[in-house]
């Protein structure tokens, strides 16, 4: 059984932690329900995301249960929260006792100040690179929408976190497993924008 927990915060871009979620999800589905995805925000009000959905979490960052993996979404509220000690301890801690780190687009900045992606390498979204580099002991890669290094597995903006947690849910259950999940919820992105191809007739 493998336990997800997905941070969740005002400002967390909505894509970054539902598509993880769908995946880690339609995973726990085709395995008979053997896992559990939760989301935890550190108080039990609701949170407002980036776009205006708003989410009720499972847990507390106090009464979150162990986790396997953790995955920390980005978004405008990363900017605020990196400023907040109580998320960044949680964040260290829990990380400490995870197999798995994860991060989707800003979340590696939340990562960095946590520790975790401290003299690691990481990716990020784009127009956020240069920033996160600058903030030094860390090394941002630019051209994969996610990278692995050790236990950590970080991605670039949005969708790139359906890919992560494609890749994690295939490490963890085993490639065909992953290429069932994919086909389950038709993630299929070649040609990645149809919009610039013309109509059939």
């Amino acid at each position: 059984m493998t336990t997800y927990g997905l941070l969740i915060f005002d400002g967390a871009e909505e894509l970054d932690f539902v598509g993880p979620w769908e995946v880690f999800t339609a995973s726990s589905m085709l395995r008979d329900q053997a896992d559990t995805a939760v989301l935890v925000a550190e108080r039990p009000d609701p949170v407002r995301c980036n776009k205006g959905m708003r989410v009720l979490p499972d847990h507390t960052l106090g009464d979150c249960p162990p986790l396997d993996v953790l995955l920390v979404p980005g978004g405008r509220g990363t900017r605020r929260e990196v400023g907040n000690a109580v998320l960044t301890r949680w964040i260290g801690a829990k990380a400490a006792e995870t197999d798995w780190v994860t991060s989707v687009c800003t979340g590696s900045l939340l990562l960095h100040e946590a520790g975790p992606a401290r003299g690691r390498r990481v990716a990020t979204h784009h127009g956020f690179e240069d920033e996160l580099q600058a903030r030094g002991d860390i090394t941002v890669v630019r051209d994969a929408r996610y990278v692995v290094d050790g236990d950590l597995v970080t991605s670039q903006g949005v969708s790139a976190g359906i890919d992560m947690a494609l890749w994690l849910v295939g490490r963890l259950h085993g490639r065909d497993h992953a290429r069932a999940v994919r086909r389950y919820i038709q993630y299929e992105p070649a040609p990645p924008y149809l919009a610039d191809e013309p109509l059939p007739n």
